[in-house]
């Protein structure tokens, strides 16, 4: 099996279709997986293809960001290398190590390029807002580590959309590097992004990662079954069977694993890969690793696409909804007639 490759939003940059998240590797958290068994992920996910790597300083505190970097290191030059700042690489990190300001983000792209063994991040994510940094303060930031050749493309991850499309325009306006990419949680569990933030990527042409297509392990099953799995490694779940509209998501797509005889993780990731995103995905075990990159290769068919969308349909909400009832007299009422383009306006 080989992965296919696509262009990164408004780069030129080419990754796999599936990305290779790394917040597994270490066990600096009490939780994860050791360094023999993250090699042969990594392997296998270089076996499949897959070029594009993508970890954090504070991923296993510091400790994936140093097996990422060894195991990269004979092959630098053929990998998409991602890793994220925000949240500091330990728990010490106090109030100088974390948050968005220049000197955070100068500070822990120092510290991450010692830890990754390389002169250069191809994507420089920010992890997560901190409520307080200006964007300008961030996008100037991010553009001058360009400048200085630390990092190749800017990136903003679980960003709201207003606060992307501003650090987008202000970069437009002052010459600075663009922000190429955002990053955000996307499964057939957590579909919200749907209503700002892939419509503002889409306008503005920008990489989008999609990650947690599992819904943090909810759409395997497993928790079904009485595994724990992260809830027991790191004391929370990302998405627990909460509500009628999680179990008829859970239950769609384990008859659908049934039809086709594959595990319901596969059909989780190929339903995000069937709606063109880029899943990110996070295995701890090769086996993990190996029914992942299985997805790849699953084509669902258009009715079991439409079976999984419909049972994980959300309200669109303000001003979507109100916007729709006027679709036909905004056209002038030839909205059946009206050829729009692929693309969303900005």
């Amino acid at each position: 099996m080989s992965l296919r490759y696509k262009v990164f939003g408004r780069t030129g940059l080419r990754v796999s279709s599936i990305a290779l998240g790394t917040g597994n590797f270490g066990k600096g958290w009490g939780y994860g997986t050791d360094r023999d068994e993250a090699q042969q992920i990594y392997a296998a996910y270089r076996a499949a293809g897959g070029n594009f790597i993508d970890t954090a300083d504070q991923y296993q505190f510091g400790q994936s960001e140093e097996m990422v970097g060894a195991f990269i290191q004979p092959e630098r030059d053929s990998v998409v290398l991602a890793t994220k700042f925000s949240l500091g690489n330990n728990p010490a990190a106090g109030l100088q190590g974390t948050g968005n300001s220049r000197r955070s983000l100068v500070q822990s792209v120092e510290s991450s390029l010692r830890r990754l063994k390389t002169d250069r991040i191809d994507i420089l994510w920010v992890h997560f807002p901190d409520g307080v940094t200006p964007i300008d303060e961030i996008a100037r930031g991010l553009d001058d580590l360009v400048r200085s050749g630390k990092i190749l493309y800017p990136g903003l991850s679980n960003f709201p959309a207003w606060r992307v499309a501003t650090a987008v325009t202000l970069a437009e306006a002052h010459g600075w590097t663009p922000v190429s990419a955002v990053q955000l949680e996307y499964s057939l569990v957590e579909r919200t992004a749907e209503r700002e933030v892939l419509p503002m990527a889409e306008a503005f042409n920008l990489g989008a990662v999609t990650w947690s297509p599992l819904g943090g392990g909810l759409l395997t099953g497993k928790y079904r079954k009485g595994e724990t799995g992260r809830a027991q490694g790191l004391g929370a779940v990302i998405h627990a069977e909460s509500d009628a509209r999680k179990t008829a998501i859970l239950d769609e797509v384990l008859a659908i694993a049934q039809e086709t005889g594959k595990p319901p993780g596969q059909i989780a990731i190929a339903w995000v890969l069937a709606r063109g995103r880029l899943p990110l995905i996070g295995p701890r075990t090769l086996q993990q690793i190996t029914d992942n990159l299985a997805s790849a290769t699953l084509v669902l068919t258009p009715e079991q696409v439409t079976r999984l969308t419909t049972a994980s349909a959300f309200p669109l909400g303000y001003p979507h909804e109100v916007v729709a009832t006027v679709a036909g007299p905004i056209a002038g009422g030839k909205a059946e007639l009206l050829d729009y383009p692929a693309r969303t306006v900005r």
